[in-house]
């Protein structure tokens, strides 16, 4: 079925739709008045530059103007340079791309010829311009190279954006004159041979066909190969070496992850296998149903993000990737139509609604939605309770269990490559209301907080030695156990520091979270012991002042540099010392009670309140640190709880709408009591060979 049957379908089912095409036609008016649908006669450079140096926030891109010199920081700096202008020019050729696809949609659906005018110019003059952009001189030595971008990853995908616009105008009968069609077919023409000359390079030369990048390539030429009518050339793409189905493969693992552990970029991945089986079904060739070796698909891939998302819908950014940002926002919007409307995942409605509010759309009155909508997620009020999963290929677990609007999502997997972050056994706390501890996401590369501060260790919530991160490495997940009552899953890292076993347990009932870290050295020597906790809420806890000017150094240096090599520091303010109280129980362990107020901004408040057991030495320190990757110059408070010693045990639970009291009884042994419940006294033991134990 194509994209203009769909359109037609919408427009007589859907009252919706023609709202929609009414609101794209409008803010293509806007556009048209400011006079800014140009085609840049410079190449775009890497969007990743566009990030301010002193708040490392993305800068402000406003598609109404027609160039820019000066870029601007929310936070009010004013910037200007070639590299913030080559980055500029990479929305603008992006956004361009978008109102010529918009363009085409709004003609498909209200038939308002001029703009599908407008549309055909946008493509004719990008076509005519193509040829004329060098093979870019300023890009980086480790990229492959672009035309239009430093990048041809960004030319890839900037290349299906119109070449979808041209296959929509088509389908709707729009006729290109002799001199426009031969400018496009030279497009195509130099389009398709820079993306078999890099699939070539990344496939053969590199023996990397698992890259992203192919996927993305392997969107492009599905296109082109579309718009040619090539269809012998797309089956080949589809069933070669780095092709469709060889790239399911081996880019994604068999529990449906993408294979470096990112969020983002199983979206990214996502989305491009998504363009090739549209393009495929212009050939009645469906991809849609394809499956991997090992069982790889795109329905396991969207159920994954089903899965993954917390229950207001937001996906978590695992390893490299934004928190949030709007480029990335239609993005996932894109593929949860389509998962909705392909494959009926209900559990994407949320994601939708997540993805369209973070847009400021709450009505879901976008592109996305008129492309490629059946209006399915507006009948999907919950998609029910989810359960429990565990990614073993991946490394991810989620906990969830009856009765507790708490879950967790730990991270004990493969480190991720260039994208992967030193975070193993990462513990992500969430409510209903909201996620209380996130991983806080990565700012665009361009920034140098992405090595000196959201890649390391100590941004993450997990464990770390002596301010130092963790080597990359891979932990193991030694036991998952889900019951009818409770959730337990045992985590352990043995390569994060030499001679260092962390073992993390975290027990999921229907009443609370027990999160028990446990860390060994092996040796004599001593060292700080660091468990981090990074709420996004300021935490309500007694707490007093630490000393004048005291800092918490966090030392950064390459996982592969040289011995000799100079450190970097970040110092972190040393800003309060959380108080416990002063009884302790017959080991000499103290509480730190500590409440955290939950969704205010979505009026579904809520506390999560967290009990700590100190032990005699420990100390619990209240961190200045940077915000998260939407804002790093926000700050947040990080509690720290550290202890100088060869072995540690950090205990905290967490309970949602009233406390929880802790007791030590022994090494091995804690108390769990919930005031407000009677006889709700539990024991815990931790075995060595069995890991925790209700007693």
């Amino acid at each position: 079925m194509s994209t203009a049957l769909r359109l037609s379908e919408k427009l007589e089912q859907l009252t919706w739709a023609g709202r929609t095409a009414q609101r794209l036609k409008e803010e293509i008016d806007g556009l048209l008045q400011a006079g800014s649908l140009s085609i840049p006669k410079e190449p775009g450079g890497w969007w990743h530059q566009y990030v301010c140096p002193r708040h490392h926030t993305e800068l402000a891109f406003d598609p109404l103007q027609v160039d820019a010199a000066e870029f601007h920081c929310p936070h009010g700096c004013v910037i200007e340079g070639e590299e913030y202008h080559g980055a500029w020019l990479v929305f603008k050729h992006q956004s361009l791309a978008r109102v010529a696809l918009q363009a085409a949609a709004v003609y498909a659906a209200l038939g308002e010829v001029s703009y599908a005018s407008l549309s055909k110019r946008l493509l004719v003059e990008y076509a005519e311009q193509f040829p004329l952009y060098p093979v870019h001189p300023e890009a980086q030595s480790w990229m492959l190279k672009g035309r239009a971008f430093h990048q041809a990853l960004t030319e890839a995908i900037w290349s299906t954006t119109l070449i979808r616009a041209y296959l929509l105008l088509r389908d709707e009968g729009v006729a290109f004159e002799a001199a426009e069609q031969a400018a496009i077919d030279a497009f195509l023409g130099l389009l398709a041979g820079s993306m078999e000359e890099y699939r070539h390079i990344l496939i053969h030369e590199r023996n990397n066909a698992e890259n992203n990048y192919t996927a993305w390539l392997n969107a492009s030429l599905s296109c082109v190969y579309a718009a040619r009518g090539e269809q012998a050339a797309l089956e080949a793409l589809i069933e070669g070496q780095g092709g469709f189905k060889h790239h399911l493969s081996i880019g994604v693992k068999p529990d449906q992850m993408e294979f470096e552990g990112s969020t983002y970029y199983h979206v990214f991945v996502l989305r491009a296998y998504l363009i090739s089986a549209e393009m495929a079904q212009r050939f009645g060739i469906d991809l849609y149903a394809t499956t991997g070796a090992e069982g790889q698909s795109m329905r396991g891939m969207l159920e994954v993000l089903a899965d993954m998302a917390d229950d207001q819908g937001a996906l978590p950014a695992l390893h490299d990737g934004p928190l949030a940002r709007d480029p990335y926002a239609r993005e996932i919007a894109e593929i949860a139509e389509q998962g909705l409307a392909i494959y009926g995942i209900a559990g994407l409605a949320p994601v939708l609604r997540e993805a369209y509010r973070q847009l400021g759309a709450a009505s879901g009155e976008q592109l996305e939605a008129l492309l490629y909508g059946s209006g399915e997620a507006a009948g999907v009020t919950s998609p029910g309770p989810r359960p429990a999963r565990l990614w073993p290929d991946s490394g991810f677990v989620l906990g969830r269990a009856a009765g507790n609007p708490l879950s967790f999502l730990a991270d004990f997997g493969e480190h991720g490559g260039s994208h992967g972050h030193y975070d193993k056994l990462h513990l992500t706390l969430m409510h209903k209301a909201q996620t209380l501890t996130p991983d806080l996401g990565m700012v665009p590369y361009g920034s140098s907080m992405r090595k000196s501060w959201f890649a390391e260790t100590a941004s993450h919530n997990t464990v770390s030695l002596d301010g130092r991160s963790q080597a990359p490495h891979e932990g193991r997940c030694v036991r998952y156990e889900v019951t009818e009552t409770a959730v337990y899953t045992w985590l352990q890292s043995t390569d994060g520091y030499e001679g260092c076993t962390m073992n993390r347990h975290l027990l999921l009932t229907g009443e609370w979270l027990l999160d028990w870290f446990q860390v060994e050295l092996a040796g004599e020597e001593s060292k700080r012991i660091e468990w981090w906790m990074h709420p996004v809420v300021e935490p309500k806890a007694g707490q007093q002042p630490y000393g004048m000017d005291e800092v918490y150094t966090l030392l950064i240096a390459a996982q592969d540099a040289p011995a000799d090599a100079v450190e970097l520091e970040r110092p972190l303010p040393i800003v309060g010392q959380y108080l416990a109280s002063e009884a302790a129980d017959g080991n000499g362990a103290a509480q730190l009670h500590a409440s955290y107020e939950l969704g205010a901004s979505l009026h579904t408040e809520a506390t999560v309140f967290h009990t700590a057991l100190v032990q005699p030495g420990d100390e619990l320190l209240a961190i200045g640190t940077p915000g998260d990757a939407v804002d790093p110059s926000q700050p947040l408070t990080a509690m720290l709880h550290r202890r100088q010693d060869r072995r540690a045990d950090f205990i905290h639970i967490y309970r949602a709408g009233s406390p929880v009291e802790l007791t030590r009884l022994s090494d091995k042994e804690i108390a769990i009591s919930v005031p407000d419940l009677s006889d709700s006294i539990t024991r815990i033991q931790l075995r060595d060979d069995q890991g925790l134990l209700f007693i």
